[in-house]
């Protein structure tokens, strides 16, 4: 094997590490989240980028890429959200063709009861995690990450 060979298989490595601490933390929220609030993954975060907006809205292409969905699938998400009066849709004033998303009293409130599940599972996951050995590098890169400066 060359160097580039070398070098193709760390990043491939590297890779499936990443996958593999995702898929348990993946499972995990899920589990949590279901059993407390009845909610998926993607779900809570697209109720976490809408909280965080400091109650203003997301137009509907910022809030697929914060789900990291396609625009269709975003599309069918808020659907069923907003059937469950978590969240509304408002039509920009600017733009007709722009909708906004934002949540609503009852997505708040089911957001603020998820949150701390959500976390607690996230950090014992991750302390699971950082025991096995092909993880622990990878759980300490997660724990060096900082949050940008505003």
């Amino acid at each position: 094997m060359g160097i580039a060979d070398d070098a193709v298989e760390i990043r491939a490595r590297g890779w499936r590490t990443l996958a593999a601490l995702h898929g348990l933390i993946e499972a995990e929220l899920e589990r949590a989240l279901a059993e407390a609030a009845g909610l998926s993954v993607v779900e809570y975060t697209v109720l976490d980028a809408l909280d965080r907006q400091d109650g203003w809205h997301m137009r509907m292409q910022q809030l697929a890429r914060a789900a990291a969905l396609s625009p269709s699938a975003t599309t069918r998400l808020v659907n069923r959200l907003e059937d469950r009066g978590l969240l509304t849709r408002i039509l920009c004033a600017d733009d007709r063709r722009g909708i906004y998303t934002e949540l609503t009293p009852a997505g708040r409130e089911l957001y603020e009861r998820a949150r701390p599940v959500h976390d607690a599972a996230l950090e014992r996951v991750l302390d699971e995690a950082a025991e096995l050995p092909e993880l622990a590098p990878m759980v300490e890169a997660v724990h060096g990450l900082t949050a940008p400066a505003v």
